[in-house]
Formats: structure tokens, C-alpha cells, sequence
């Protein structure tokens, strides 16, 4: 595998109680933080209810990132396809591809709220065959010049061509996949990139191990390919310098969101709530079924090589964003994983460390070079007692226990 690429999942889950203002705009200058410190790649999705997620348009959010932007890549996570015409899909993903200099990701799904499928009067159930259609449809759009009609049970096209491709010449497609076989599939049928957003729950880490053998079966199946480099594994953090101070800074907000959010809101108030803080903190990132990390660089690591060994190989980490910790100190973790997770993880460190090793191991060399320092010295009365009065003080240039008089007189 090449090097990991890193990136950001901005659903977003803000909790409700900022000015929508300033929270739009703090979301786009994290997504023009992280472009600054290096990260690859940075996703938002699509929501329209709950009143935590509320980017209503992923390609509309990020036209105005890549206008902010040089060179991270910009994926929709997800455009939910039954809830728009396929052909108007593909032209707004044109678009993007051409507003941000071919950096577009065009990532779909089903859509992941049922509260949404019900104010536009969709019956959950028809969701995933319809996200198939349509992406086919889009597909054809893309790649062919000819034009074809296409007469669906809940969308029409006559005689449709898009008057204008993509930049990219072939811009990725991406799907989400939670725990079920349907993601990885759908992937491998349509030569997509997956972000697995069900790496974030127990079940879905049990799941990893064998979720891309129902890609690469898929893909067999249709005649395809799939390629680990495009497999994204999401999961939440929160870095500090110290374990202590990470749980510190994450603890409240972290309760508040599985609490209110995940629990109350999601899963209409069935399920496990945390009782205190630091509950909250030991479930989520010590246990033994834990997911997500709330701790130091190391702890990111170590989870992320866990991650590489279990699944057997991916392209990408993508970090969750949240509202567990205040401003400064959200930032202040995603600078120190692209500071010191990043170069880790892709061994950028391994030539200084080899390099340090070398010098430290070899003094041959620093020895010799002292000697010829000394024997210059020496054949200058006033350098050599300026040279000895420093060595009496401790500061001689020397460090070979050795005088340097005898140095110069080579003894």
C-alpha cells in the first residue's frame, strides 16, 4: 500500500445553541485549516432535519471551500440520491469539479435519516435501489457522448446529454457503507470508493474484517474493480499533548452529544446514556470495545496500525468532526495530528531517525574533525593559550577527553 492520506468527515453534528452564522462560518475555516496543515481530502453531507446536521448542500458548501482551498479534495459525505433528479446530480458535480480545479469527490448514499425521507414523502425501504439507479444513470452521463433516454418509476429522461463532462477525467465515485453487505457492494458494482462511517460503532469494527471481501466479490461479480487506496475508515478522536488533558477538554461535549444527539435524537431515546463526563469518556475511548481515540499522538498511532492490521489495508483515515471540545482545542488536535499522527503513520520520520542514529553511532568522524580544529590551534602560540584557557573553563572544542594540547601535538 502507498502512504495513508488523511482527511475530514464534516456531517457536521453541531450541537444547537450557536449563532448559524458564525457556525457556517467556523466550518469553513476548519476546512481551510486543514487544507493549510497538508490533510487530503475533506468531506460534508447532506441533512435536512434533527437541527444538528444542517448543510442542506454539500456541492453548495464546498464551491465556497474551494474558493478557500489549493489543494484538498472535496467530497460530497454523501449527496443523497433518491431526493434528486440523477440528471441534476451530475450537473452540479460538474460544476463543482470545475469551481475547484478538478478536486471533486462525488460520494452518494441513500440518505441516512428517515425524519428526511418523511417530509419528502419517500418510503425508506425503495432508498437504496434508488441510490443504485441513479448512480448508473450519472455514470452514463459522465462517461458516454451519445445521448439515451431513460424512463424510471420516479424520474424521466429524454434524449439527455450533459453539455459539459467533468474536468477530471475520471472524477471518483464514493459510497458510505454503516455495517450491511450494501455499501461495499454497491462499490464494487460501480468501481466506487467507500467511507466507512460504520468503523465508528463496535459493530461496525467487528464487520471490517470482512467488508471488503463483499466489494471485491461485487466487483468480480460485475466485471469491475475495486482498489484499497479508495477504502476510507472513519473514526472520531480528539488529540492533546497528555491523555489528561484530551479528556479534560472532550469530556462535557462529548456527554452532551451521545446524550442528546445519538441517544435522544437519533435513536429516539433508546439505548445506554452516560451518567457523568468521565463515564463518557472511559466507554467511548477505554474500553474494550472502544472506537473512538481521546488521548495523545501516540494513542492515534497505535489505533490507526490496529486499524491497517485488521482490515488488511486502506487509502485513508478520516477523522469525525465534532463539538466535544471548545474551538481553540478542536483545532489545536487536528494540527497536532497533521504535525505528529501523519508523519508517522508514513514513515516521514524514518530517514532523520536513521540519519541521528548514524551520527550518533559514528564519532569517528567528529574526533577527527576536532583534531584538525586543534592542530590549526596549535601552530598558533596565542590560539593554543586561548584555546587551553577555555578548556580549563569546560568550554574546549574537544569532547574526546583528550587535551587540547595533545590533540594538536597529535598525542
Amino acid at each position: 500500500m502507498s502512504k495513508v492520506r488523511f482527511g475530514a468527515f464534516l456531517a457536521p453534528h453541531h450541537p444547537i445553541a450557536e449563532n448559524p452564522l458564525l457556525q457556517f462560518q467556523g466550518d469553513l475555516q476548519l476546512a481551510q485549516r486543514l487544507d493549510e496543515l497538508g490533510y487530503d481530502e475533506f468531506w460534508c453531507g447532506e441533512h435536512h432535519s434533527t437541527g444538528w446536521e444542517v448543510i442542506a448542500s454539500p456541492e453548495l458548501f464546498l464551491a465556497a471551500i474551494a474558493e478557500r482551498t489549493h489543494r484538498i479534495m472535496l467530497g460530497t459525505g454523501v449527496v443523497s440520491l433518491p431526493y434528486h433528479h440523477p440528471f441534476m446530480v451530475a450537473q452540479r458535480m460538474v460544476q463543482l469539479d470545475y469551481q475547484s480545479r478538478g478536486r471533486a469527490i462525488f460520494g452518494s448514499g441513500p440518505g441516512a435519516l428517515p425524519s428526511d425521507a418523511h417530509t419528502l414523502g419517500l418510503d425508506p425501504v425503495l432508498l437504496r435501489d434508488r441510490q443504485d439507479e441513479a448512480m448508473t444513470v450519472i455514470k452514463r452521463l459522465f462517461e458516454e457522448d451519445e445521448r439515451f433516454s431513460y424512463k424510471s418509476d420516479w424520474f424521466e429522461l429524454n434524449d439527455a446529454r450533459l453539455q459539459l463532462k467533468p474536468l477530471q477525467e475520471k472524477m471518483e465515485f464514493a459510497v458510505a457503507s454503516m455495517v450491511s453487505p450494501s455499501g461495499m457492494t454497491l462499490a464494487g458494482k460501480h468501481e466506487a470508493g467507500v467511507l466507512s462511517i460504520g468503523s465508528m460503532s463496535k459493530d461496525g469494527i467487528r464487520a471490517l474484517p470482512m467488508q471488503w471481501s463483499f466489494a471485491e466479490e461485487s466487483a468480480q461479480k460485475h466485471g469491475t474493480t475495486v482498489d484499497r487506496k479508495n477504502w476510507r475508515i472513519v473514526i472520531s478522536w480528539h488529540i492533546a499533548e497528555t491523555r489528561e488533558k484530551a479528556r479534560e477538554q472532550a469530556r462535557d461535549g462529548l456527554m452532551h452529544h451521545h446524550n442528546e444527539y445519538v441517544i435522544k435524537t437519533l435513536a429516539g431515546g433508546e439505548g445506554p446514556t452516560f451518567d457523568s463526563p468521565d463515564e463518557a469518556v472511559d466507554a467511548t475511548a477505554f474500553s474494550d470495545e472502544s472506537t473512538a481515540v481521546i488521548g495523545t499522538p501516540d494513542d492515534l498511532v497505535e489505533r490507526i496500525r490496529s486499524l491497517q492490521e485488521v482490515t488488511g489495508g486502506f487509502g485513508c483515515v478520516i477523522g469525525f468532526v465534532h463539538d466535544w471540545a471548545n474551538r481553540e482545542d478542536t483545532l489545536r488536535s487536528w494540527d497536532m495530528v497533521a504535525r505528529y499522527v501523519v508523519p508517522e503513520v508514513n514513515g516521514m520520520l524514518d530517514s532523520y531517525r536513521e540519519s541521528n542514529d548514524f551520527v550518533n553511532n559514528n564519532r569517528g568522524t567528529w574526533q577527527r574533525a576536532g583534531e584538525a580544529i586543534a592542530k590549526k590551534i596549535g601552530e598558533n602560540k596565542r590560539a593554543l593559550e586561548a584555546a587551553e584557557l577555555d578548556e580549563a573553563r569546560g568550554q574546549g572544542v574537544l569532547r574526546s577527553g583528550r587535551s587540547i594540547r595533545s590533540a594538536a601535538d597529535g598525542t
